[in-house]
C-alpha cells in the first residue's frame, strides 16, 4: 500500500517539475488596440481604392477604346442574317467543252415586306404597282379575290358579322377561320364589281405576301420594259419595299437538244416543289430556294447550286452585305453534243418516216444509245416518240427519259450471254454441233428458228441468230432430254444459272447510271419448261435500253461490267466562259463487277458476234464499218390498245447491240424501236437505219 502511495507521489513530483510556466502577459491598453485597429482599416481601404482603379480602367477600356469593336460584335449578334434569294447556278459543259447550259441575267422587280407594314398600305402599294406594270393575273382566283376585298375592307366586312355569331365566337362554338369564311360567303357580289385594274391589284397582293414574310417576292421577272423596270428603281423610297435586281434563268444554247436529260430548275415564284420539300428541307434549304427539279440538274444539285449573298438586317431595317454570292460549279458531261444533236436528228427523222409504213399500226418510239465500253462514259442517248392529234396529224416528242423507265423485250440480242451459259456449264463446247429443227415439247406449239438451218456449230448459231441451238443449250442445262412431243422435267436451278449469267452483264439488275431514276424491268416468275426455252432466247424478261447498253459494253471490253455515268468532270466557278477554276472532281471508271467465265469463251462469242455484222444477219447495222460485231434482235412484244389493264394484240420488237473496233472496241451502240410492226407484216428497217447513221456520224466526228 505504501508503495503505490510512493508511486503516485513521485508521479506528482515529475509532472509538476516538468510543468511550464505560465506566460503571463502584460494586458494590451485600449491605446494599443485603437492603433492595431486603424492600421487593418487602412490597408483594406487601400485594398479597395486599388480594386476600384482596376475595375475603372476597365469599363473605360471596353466603353471608351472598344467600343466601336464591341458595338460591330454586337450588332452581328443581335442582328438577323438573311440570305439572297438564289444565286447562279454553275454551267453545263459537254465533253469537248461546249457550253450547254449559262445563265441569262433576267430583270426582275420584287418585294421584301418591312417591318410592321399596315395592310392598308400593302394594299395602296398593290394599285399603284397595278397601275405602272403590267402583270399576268389570269391565275387570280374567287378566293384570292375575297381576300384582297377581306384584307382592304376589314372593317366593313366584320360588320357582316351577326350578333348571335359573335355569341358563339365568345362562346368558342365558332373559331377565326369559321368567321372569315362567313365572311367570303357573304362578300361574293362584292368581288363580282372588280374591274380589271382591281384584279390585277388583288394578285400583285397575294404576290406581296405568298410565302415566308421575310422572304424576297418576286412580282415580275419575265419581260420586264425598261419603262417598269427605271419606274420601281426611280421610285424605291415612295413604294416601301418594292425593288429592282438583276436575277437569272437558265439558257440552252443547244435548244431543245438532251434538254430532257439536263433537267430543269425551279422557278422563283415556284421555289421547292411539294414533292422534293422534305428532301431539300433536311439538306438545309428554306422552300422559296430554286432548286434543280429533275434529272441531272437535281442529281447533280450540290455541285452546281451557287452561295447565296449573305446580308444583315440593321435596326433601321437597312441590309448590309456580309459576304458575297457565289455561282455555282461547272461540271462537264461525257455527252458530245454534236453526236447527240445528230443521234436526235436520225432518231425524229426515222421514227416520222417508219410510222407510215406498213404494219406500224402501234409502232410510235425508237431509242438509241451510244458509249465507251471502256470507260462506261455515254456518249449520246435519245428517244423519239411520234404522236397523232385529234386532227390526224403527227407530231414528235423527246422520249429519251424512256432510256432508264421503259422495259422492252429484247429478243436475239440476249445469245450472247445464253451462248455462255452453255460453255459454263458444259451443255455445249467451243465448235459444238446442233440439229436446228423444229422441236416439240408435249402439249404446246411447236418452236421453231425463223428459218430451219440443219447442223450448225456456236458460230453459224449466233451469225444467224438459232433459236433452236439456244433451246437445246437450255434443255441440257436444264438436266433434261429432248424427245420430240414429249414432256420436258426441267431443274428450276436453271433459271437462277440464266438469271445469274445475265444480271453479270447488267441485265435484270440496275445500272447505277447518275440519273435519279431508273426502272428494272419485268422478271417471268413461272417456272415452265417452256418458259426456260423463251428464256434462253430473250423473250421472257423484258430489260431498259440503258441495261442493254451496259451488257454489250461488258461484252465488248471482256467482262467487266462498268457504271454507266454522265459526268465527267467538276470545276470551281471561275467568271470566264473559256477558263475553268481549279479541278474538284475527274470521274474514274467504277468497276461493278465481273462475268464469272473462261476468257476462250467471251473470245468465242466475239468471234459470233463479228460474223452477226460482217456476214450474217446484221450486215450493214454498223455503217461503213464491217470491222465490227453485234447481234440484232426480233422479239414478240404484246400490248394493250384499248387500256383495260390487259395486253391484247401482239407486236414485233427490234434491236441491235453492236461495238467497233471488232478487236478492239472504242464505241458501243444500242438502239430499240419497240412495237415496229404486225405479226405476218415486213419488218420496218428503221432499226437498222438509225444505227447505221449514228455509226457513221461517230467514225466522222472521231476519225
Amino acid at each position: 500500500m505504501n508503495k503505490k502511495k510512493n508511486i503516485k507521489k513521485n508521479k506528482l513530483l515529475e509532472i509538476k517539475k516538468n510543468k511550464k510556466p505560465i506566460n503571463k502577459k502584460k494586458k494590451i491598453s485600449n491605446k494599443n488596440l485603437l492603433e492595431v485597429i486603424d492600421k487593418r482599416y487602412k490597408i483594406i481601404m487601400f485594398i479597395i481604392f486599388l480594386l476600384y482603379i482596376v475595375i475603372c480602367g476597365r469599363l473605360f477600356y471596353l466603353q471608351v477604346l472598344k467600343v466601336d469593336e464591341f458595338n460591330e460584335k454586337l450588332s452581328y449578334s443581335t442582328h438577323k442574317t438573311i440570305e439572297s434569294t438564289s444565286a447562279p447556278r454553275g454551267r453545263i459543259y459537254d465533253r469537248n467543252y461546249n457550253l450547254l447550259v449559262d445563265n441569262e441575267a433576267v430583270k426582275t422587280i420584287y418585294y421584301k415586306k418591312r417591318e410592321n407594314v399596315k395592310t392598308e398600305d400593302e394594299v395602296n402599294l398593290a394599285y399603284i404597282i397595278a397601275d405602272n406594270i403590267d402583270v399576268d393575273y389570269s391565275k387570280i382566283n374567287d378566293m384570292r379575290l375575297k381576300n384582297f376585298y377581306y384584307k382592304s375592307h376589314f372593317n366593313e366586312c366584320r360588320k357582316l358579322i351577326k350578333n348571335k355569331e359573335w355569341d358563339l365566337y365568345e362562346k368558342r362554338k365558332l373559331n377565326d377561320s369559321d368567321i372569315v369564311d362567313l365572311i367570303f360567303d357573304r362578300i361574293s357580289d362584292k368581288i363580282e364589281e372588280y374591274d380589271d385594274r382591281d384584279k390585277k391589284a388583288a394578285f400583285i397582293y397575294y404576290l406581296m405576301n405568298k410565302g415566308y414574310s421575310y422572304s424576297e417576292k418576286v412580282i415580275k421577272n419575265k419581260d420586264v420594259t425598261d419603262e417598269e423596270y427605271a419606274f420601281i428603281s426611280e421610285n424605291i423610297d415612295s413604294l416601301g419595299g418594292f425593288n429592282t435586281k438583276l436575277d437569272w434563268e437558265r439558257v440552252y444554247l443547244y435548244g431543245d437538244v438532251f434538254k430532257s436529260i439536263l433537267g430543269s430548275v425551279s422557278s422563283n415564284s415556284q421555289g421547292i416543289p411539294e414533292e422534293l420539300a422534305e428532301d431539300y428541307l433536311k439538306r438545309g434549304y428554306s422552300l422559296d430556294d430554286r432548286v434543280g427539279i429533275s434529272y441531272l440538274e437535281y442529281q447533280y444539285e450540290d455541285y452546281l447550286r451557287g452561295t447565296k449573298a449573305t446580308y444583315r438586317l440593321l435596326s433601321d431595317n437597312s441590309y448590309e452585305l456580309v459576304k458575297e454570292g457565289e455561282r455555282g460549279n461547272d461540271i462537264v458531261l461525257s455527252i458530245d453534243i454534236n453526236l447527240q444533236k445528230y443521234l436526235e436528228e436520225v432518231l425524229s427523222n426515222e421514227v416520222l418516216n417508219a410510222k407510215g409504213e406498213y404494219g406500224t399500226d402501234y409502232y410510235n418510239r425508237s431509242f438509241a444509245i451510244v458509249s465507251d465500253p471502256n470507260t462506261g462514259e455515254i456518249l449520246a442517248m435519245g428517244g423519239k416518240q411520234v404522236l397523232i392529234d385529234d386532227n390526224g396529224s403527227k407530231y414528235l416528242v423527246d422520249y429519251t427519259p424512256g432510256i432508264v423507265t421503259l422495259p422492252v423485250t429484247p429478243g436475239s440480242i440476249v445469245k450472247g450471254a445464253s451462248m455462255l451459259v452453255g460453255y459454263k456449264y458444259g451443255a455445249i463446247d467451243i465448235g459444238s454441233y446442233q440439229l436446228d429443227e423444229c422441236i416439240k415439247i408435249k402439249d404446246t406449239p411447236e418452236k421453231c428458228s425463223w428459218r430451219t438451218m440443219g447442223n450448225i456449230d456456236d458460230i453459224y448459231a449466233l451469225e444467224y441468230s438459232s433459236n433452236v441451238y439456244q433451246y437445246k443449250i437450255a434443255i441440257k442445262v436444264g438436266g433434261a432430254t429432248y424427245r420430240y412431243n414429249e414432256g420436258l422435267s426441267i431443274d428450276n436451278s436453271a433459271f437462277d444459272k440464266y438469271r445469274d449469267m445475265y444480271a453479270s452483264f447488267g441485265l435484270g439488275v440496275k445500272t447505277g447510271i447518275d440519273l435519279p431514276v431508273e426502272s428494272l424491268g419485268y422478271m417471268g416468275k413461272s417456272k415452265l419448261p417452256g418458259h426456260l426455252l423463251d428464256f434462253s432466247i430473250g423473250q421472257y424478261d423484258t430489260y431498259t435500253p440503258i441495261q442493254l447498253s451496259q451488257y454489250i459494253n461488258t461484252l465488248a471490253n471482256g467482262g467487266t461490267r462498268l457504271k454507266p455515268h454522265l459526268l465527267r468532270e467538276v470545276y470551281r466557278a471561275s467568271d470566264s466562259k473559256d477558263k475553268f477554276g481549279s479541278l474538284l472532281y475527274k470521274a474514274e471508271s467504277e468497276e461493278l463487277g465481273k462475268v464469272d467465265i473462261d476468257s476462250k469463251y467471251m473470245d468465242r462469242v466475239h468471234v459470233g458476234f463479228a460474223a452477226v455484222v460482217s456476214r450474217g444477219l446484221g450486215y450493214g447495222y454498223m455503217g461503213n464499218y464491217t470491222n465490227s460485231a453485234g447481234k440484232t434482235g426480233t422479239s414478240q412484244s404484246f400490248i394493250d390498245t384499248d387500256n383495260d389493264g390487259k395486253v391484247d394484240t401482239e407486236t414485233i420488237t427490234t434491236s441491235f447491240i453492236g461495238y467497233s473496233p471488232a478487236d478492239n472496241p472504242k464505241m458501243s451502240i444500242i438502239v430499240v424501236s419497240p412495237d415496229i410492226s404486225l405479226p405476218n407484216s415486213s419488218t420496218s428497217a428503221v432499226t437498222k437505219r438509225i444505227s447505221a447513221s449514228i455509226v457513221n456520224k461517230y467514225y466522222e466526228l472521231n476519225g
